[in-house]
């Protein structure tokens, strides 16, 4: 975590939590494409995701999950096109309920280098492709119920 993030919630009693995610996408021929990264400790296939970054707005928090984690340059709306909720394990070993913020950004560009390029893949697939290979479940329904006009 660096300093400029919002710790995780370590309170005891804090049992729930929203994070933003990035739903980074490209045009493929006629297919639209989207990208995946590798989660740093299980390597499972996810959305760039993370706290709200004190400062910027939610967008820009996904925005900057993107560069972070993907190495993506691109542009979202104000508003996310949807969430879902996932269960997170803390540290110390207790869970969190989280709902997530999804918001659609548009490629403009993909770095080479970027800060957790050696920690992380990235990949690009369909969205059914994307759907069948995250491990959450809701995550799974989100892009399997996600369409190109939500994205455009």
């Amino acid at each position: 975590m660096t300093s400029r993030q919002q710790a995780e919630p370590t309170a005891v009693a804090e049992t729930s939590a929203r994070q933003v995610a990035a739903l980074v996408w490209r045009r493929a021929g006629s297919d639209v494409e989207v990208l995946l990264v590798t989660s740093r400790i299980s390597g499972h296939w996810l959305l760039p995701k993370g706290w709200h970054i004190e400062g910027k707005t939610a967008a820009g928090s996904a925005l900057q999950e993107a560069f972070e984690e993907a190495g993506v340059q691109g542009e979202s709306g104000t508003e996310p096109i949807g969430a879902f909720d996932y269960r997170k394990i803390r540290k110390q070993g207790d869970p969190l309920d989280c709902t997530v913020d999804v918001f659609a950004v548009r490629l403009r560009r993909l770095l080479g280098d970027w800060p957790e390029k050696p920690q992380r893949r990235r990949a690009w697939f369909t969205l059914p492709e994307a759907a069948a290979r995250v491990t959450e479940p809701d995550l799974g329904r989100f892009l399997h119920q996600c369409s190109f006009a939500s994205l455009s």
